[in-house]
């Protein structure tokens, strides 16, 4: 380095910089605070406000989303509540009356179509989780063997749970037309009498389970195939060195490990099962007579046929129970299969 350069790079380490009056004012807090809080307090204001956003930031963020859910649900909820309590009718021009529990009385006392309704909506409910839950295993168990074209077989399984409710019941109304309908040449095909599936108050609830099968046991097996893919090998590697038969495997090694997957699938479809309504009021409307008429049905009916808005609330309030009650032992009796 030439001498001159040396020097100066000397100099300019040698001299010190007069030292900068230090203002109390760091580049991130605001000018009134810093005027107004001495130095210390100033950092330990920064320290606290810094550590109790870095504690409740995650409770911010979901305010808005909680907020919405919070008005969309507990509304309604509150306000059919006390519609419940009330004596009101759509097609009259005077104001709700209070009435108190009346038609929680007249509901659960004297109304037998109430009584029906119940019924025959766990009658839908449970067989039709019954029946979509046995097949869908099986045919979960089907489709997870090594096959040709089996993701093809999947797509083209799994297209009614995709289709919209109403259109799935217009397309089985014309397979159950009693003339030109499918079911029945298939019937006559097999040397079997035509069947009236939705004419006869017998045959009519169990046609409408049929439909709710054939939709539905896809979501079963979506489920079930789901968890198998997630078993772990060795349970199977140690069954068939013990020289267990497949069907053995199945039954004491595959489906004890599939329990959780399969009681939690019954749950989701017994909660939507005890909703259904579109179906039943697309191919039925309840009939013939109140053959068909679930609680969803009846509560419609009062509503928006007869316009009595106050009982038709509290046939809602009662629904409500059953399915957060259904929920709740279904839930409950899950736990000590999962343990």
């Amino acid at each position: 380095m030439p001498r001159g350069l040396a020097g100066d790079a000397g100099d300019a380490v040698g001299r010190r910089q007069p030292a900068r009056a230090f203002s109390g004012r760091t580049p991130f807090e605001p000018h009134h605070v810093c005027s107004v809080l001495p130095l210390g307090r100033t950092w330990r204001w920064v320290r606290l406000r810094g550590g109790w956003l870095d504690r409740n930031l995650r409770y911010v963020f979901p305010l808005p989303a909680l907020a919405f859910i919070v008005v969309m649900m507990v509304f309604p909820l509150v306000y059919t509540l006390r519609l419940s309590c009330t004596e009101w009718s759509m097609s009259s021009m005077s104001p709700p009356a209070w009435v108190g529990v009346a038609n929680y009385a007249s509901l659960l006392g004297s109304d037998q179509r109430f009584s029906g309704a119940v019924w025959r909506t766990f009658y839908f409910t449970v067989l039709a989780v019954v029946l979509e839950t046995v097949l869908g295993v099986a045919i979960a168990l089907a489709l997870n063997r090594d096959m040709r074209g089996k993701n093809l077989v999947k797509t083209i399984f799994l297209l009614p749970m995709v289709a919209t409710p109403v259109a799935v019941g217009m397309v089985w109304l014309l397979i159950y037309e009693p003339t030109i309908g499918i079911a029945n040449y298939l019937l006559s095909v097999l040397g079997l009498p035509p069947l009236h599936w939705l004419a006869s108050p017998r045959q009519a609830l169990p046609s409408l389970v049929l439909v709710d099968v054939w939709q539905w046991t896809p979501m079963i097996t979506l489920i079930v195939l789901a968890a198998l893919t997630a078993l772990p090998r060795d349970p199977f590697e140690a069954a068939l060195v013990d020289g267990a038969t497949p069907w053995q495997t199945v039954r004491h090694v595959t489906l004890p490990l599939l329990q959780p997957a399969i009681v939690a699938a019954m749950t989701l479809r017994a909660i939507d099962a005890l909703k259904t309504f579109d179906i039943i009021y697309t191919m039925t409307q309840g009939g013939p007579g109140f053959a068909s008429e679930t609680l969803n049905i009846y509560s419609f009916v009062l509503g928006f046929q007869y316009f009595q808005m106050g009982k038709a609330s509290a046939l809602l309030m009662i629904f409500f129970a059953i399915v957060l009650g259904s929920a709740i032992i279904l839930s409950w009796a899950r736990r000590p299969v999962e343990a």
